[in-house]
């Protein structure tokens, strides 16, 4: 059986092979409701049809706060995704609740070739938390809101810290969700072991120069042992007292490994594995952010005064498979 991180490649080889204007459709009108669709495809099917664009329930800049939901949300993509791809469900199903939803693309390579610079996250987390601090500073100044809440997946769960505890963010961000957290990094595909194996033999460091030099500086800064994660943690945790942490996690990612390596426990966290709540769910590491347990929590994370119950139902695995 096809791995989730098949599955997306093979989606993203997708982006590559159609061109832009095959069968290409305008994009939904802005306003709501939104259509939410059930498949994390659909994301890399927009991105087709409609070339570095947003998803229609982001970025609307006259959006208006309310008592209810008084702080805009902040979208921030994974790895190899971008503010379009990465959030075709949960950006509607914020918008559809009320919330003013925003989304960047961050740490890209704007200067390369349609697919290749719709790829965000290729360079480094500070890099990206310079981009974010000052998307949340646009955010901000266009709605009026003191605070803002964060919404990340995979790269996007760790990266912000760099915004958050380096950058003065803790100032300005109240909420900070991430989906696949990803805290001490992750063992995936051996990497880790291999660039220990490296380290002893002193090339670790040419190992790690070669991959920035093809163009993925954050890709060395994911995986376990990184110097990023040793920076991170130099204060025994990851967290700022200030800000409030949700970070939920599914036991079948086989992205990041092992899956809790984003369970961190502090005074200000909570930590949520999706099966805890529904062992029929099958979600992992990609389709975590189409999966109905995880948009519960998340809302439940963003208003905790109005916990709605959690629900249930069958998601089978691989469900980027599904269109």
């Amino acid at each position: 059986m096809k791995t989730a991180a098949t599955a997306l490649a093979l989606a993203m080889a997708a982006l590559v092979v159609v061109p832009a204007h095959a069968g290409a459709q305008p994009p939904p009108t802005a306003g709501g409701p939104h259509p939410v669709p059930a498949s994390f495809v659909d994301g890399l099917r927009a991105e087709v049809q409609n070339p570095l664009g947003e998803h229609p329930a982001t970025n609307d800049w006259d959006c208006e706060l309310t008592e209810a939901h008084p702080r805009p949300v902040i979208l921030v993509h994974g790895t190899f995704l971008n503010r379009q791809d990465n959030w075709a469900y949960l950006a509607p199903s914020l918008a559809n609740e009320g919330y003013c939803v925003y989304a960047l693309t961050y740490a890209a390579h704007p200067d390369a070739p349609w697919p290749l610079s719709a790829l965000g996250g290729m360079r480094t987390m500070e890099e990206g938390a310079g981009e974010l601090a000052l998307f949340v500073d646009r955010v901000r100044e266009a709605t009026g809101a003191d605070t803002v809440d964060l919404v990340g997946h995979s790269q996007g769960t760790i990266m912000p810290a760099v915004y958050v505890n380096e950058l003065g963010g803790h100032r300005y961000v109240r909420n900070y969700v991430g989906l696949g957290s990803v805290w001490r990094g992750s063992t995936a595909f051996f990497l880790s072991t291999l660039f220990d194996a490296f380290g002893r033999v002193g090339i670790r460091d040419d190992v790690q120069g070669f991959i920035r030099t093809v163009g993925c500086g954050a890709c060395n800064q994911v995986i376990a042992g990184s110097d990023f994660f040793r920076h991170l943690w130099r204060d025994g945790t990851p967290y700022h007292p200030d800000v409030q942490y949700t970070n939920i996690l599914t036991r079948y990612d086989e992205i990041v490994t092992p899956f809790d390596s984003g369970y961190v426990e502090g005074p200000n966290a909570q930590n949520h594995v999706v099966q805890d709540f529904c062992a029929q769910d099958f979600s992992d590491h990609v389709s975590i952010v189409t999966d109905p347990v995880a948009r519960d929590l998340t809302l439940n994370a963003l208003d905790p005064r109005n916990p709605r119950p959690v629900g249930c139902e069958f998601v089978p695995p691989i469900t980027p498979l599904q269109s």
